[in-house]
């Protein structure tokens, strides 16, 4: 990747998350993926050297720097061969607590977000729904408050929570308000922080307590695991809500640009990481007495995926740069600055970036993994290879946590002025 134009800050980062990665090689990787676990060792030693806090709070423990750095963080974990499954074990520790340190009281803050940094919790967001899938407004997990309004019954299904086995906490999206008595969908839904409670047992599933977890067989990433988490009148304290009731989908949307973002990060590194494996074995492959590099036919695909990236990569930064600029526009409003400058960043402008930047290295990604394999004929196939596992997990960023076509849609409503097709 060309580094040109960054900040000190995201080299630094580069440069010592890349010391950090070079620690777990391939093989630790492919070992995980092929037993189906958990990267704890990985989990701990980012904790160690502080990296789950680096777009939190000083005041509880982070390093208080932005989504920029954050993101780039993310992609030089992919890049370093740890793939999506290594960037995914910490993914929800970086964006799911950020609603939390912006809406959460300051007990909230100061019980839970430390402990997340430490590595001592670990932490899951649920909002995706079977039957609802990306009609989030429409989602039926229900919240209901006890008569003394000391606590919420939680019933409902969640699907797709990615590390809920190893998670201490879950950021849960649930309706407290029934759809039909709300003036408008993206109301009546709340957010709460959770403990999930677990009986000792490895089946992780108890129906005394109200909450049930199965694991979901899938296709990559199987390092870390992917559930769908049942409640049935699960008990959580009213004190868990986070932010105020019924306006949990505000407070959800501010992590969803820095998701976004994130995930765009990954996929770059995941793009990276192939087409610099790819390129590696095209100058040592001979075939007919020559570097198959020499050929355009594989040289000229694999130049292809890498411009792409980079202009992913361009779009990607942009898209983060803008969201920290936002925030920090935020805090100066809160702080009563006179700024001229400040709230000049729309909304609406980081949302239609952060989602670009998204679908572009999602496509990016696929592109350069599915040429690496190519490149390597036969041996793409091997797992040895690292980029059958790579073009396995590229998938994920086109499917989640938002569709391509959801997000064209999107664009065409919001950019274009199209009608809105669904």
């Amino acid at each position: 990747m060309e580094t040109t134009g960054f900040t000190e800050n995201q080299m630094t980062v580069r440069e010592a998350v890349a010391t950090l990665c070079a620690k777990f090689p391939n093989s630790y990787w492919q070992e995980h993926d092929r037993n189906e676990e958990d990267p704890t060792e990985f989990h701990a030693a980012l904790a160690k050297d502080g990296w789950l806090g680096i777009a939190l709070p000083e005041e509880l423990g982070g390093s208080g720097l932005g989504i920029s750095e954050a993101t780039m963080m993310m992609q030089t974990i992919a890049e370093s061969g740890a793939g999506m499954a290594g960037a995914q074990s910490i993914h929800a520790n970086v964006y799911a607590t950020q609603p939390l340190a912006k809406f959460g009281t300051k007990k909230q803050r100061e019980h839970t977000i430390p402990r997340i940094i430490a590595g001592e919790w670990r932490t899951c967001f649920g909002v995706t729904e079977p039957d609802t899938g990306l009609d989030t407004l429409r989602l039926r997990t229900a919240a209901r408050k006890s008569a003394d309004g000391q606590s919420y019954s939680v019933t409902g299904q969640k699907i797709w929570i990615t590390c809920a086995q190893v998670a201490r906490k879950m950021m849960l999206l649930a309706r407290t308000t029934p759809l039909e008595e709300v003036r408008k969908p993206s109301e009546g839904l709340s957010l709460f922080c959770i403990d999930l409670d677990r009986p000792s047992s490895s089946s992780a599933s108890s129906s005394s307590t109200g909450l049930e977890m199965r694991k979901i067989k899938k296709m990559g990433g199987r390092a870390v695991d992917a559930n769908e988490v049942f409640f049935d009148n699960y008990q959580i304290p009213a004190d868990a809500l986070v932010g105020t009731e019924n306006q949990g989908f505000r407070a959800i949307l501010h992590g969803m640009n820095a998701e976004r973002c994130l995930l765009a990060g990954e996929a770059l590194g995941l793009g990276y990481a192939a087409v610099a494996r790819a390129a590696g074995y095209a100058r040592e492959r001979v075939v007919f007495g020559r570097p198959i590099g020499a050929n355009q036919g594989i040289a000229h695909p694999l130049a292809d995926a890498y411009m792409r990236l980079e202009a992913a990569k361009l779009a990607t930064y942009h898209a983060a740069r803008l969201y920290d600029g936002s925030t920090a526009a935020e805090k100066e409003r809160a702080a009563g600055g006179d700024d001229k400058n400040v709230g000049v960043i729309r909304q609406d402008a980081v949302a239609v970036a952060a989602n670009s930047a998204k679908y572009l290295a999602a496509e990016a990604a696929f592109t350069a993994c599915e040429r690496a394999v190519l490149t390597h004929g036969g041996m793409g196939y091997a797992a040895e290879y690292d980029v059958e596992r790579w073009l396995r997990e590229c998938l994920v960023p086109r499917i989640a946590p938002v569709s391509r076509e959801m997000i064209m849609n999107y664009i065409g409503e919001k950019v274009l002025g199209l009608p809105r097709s669904y």
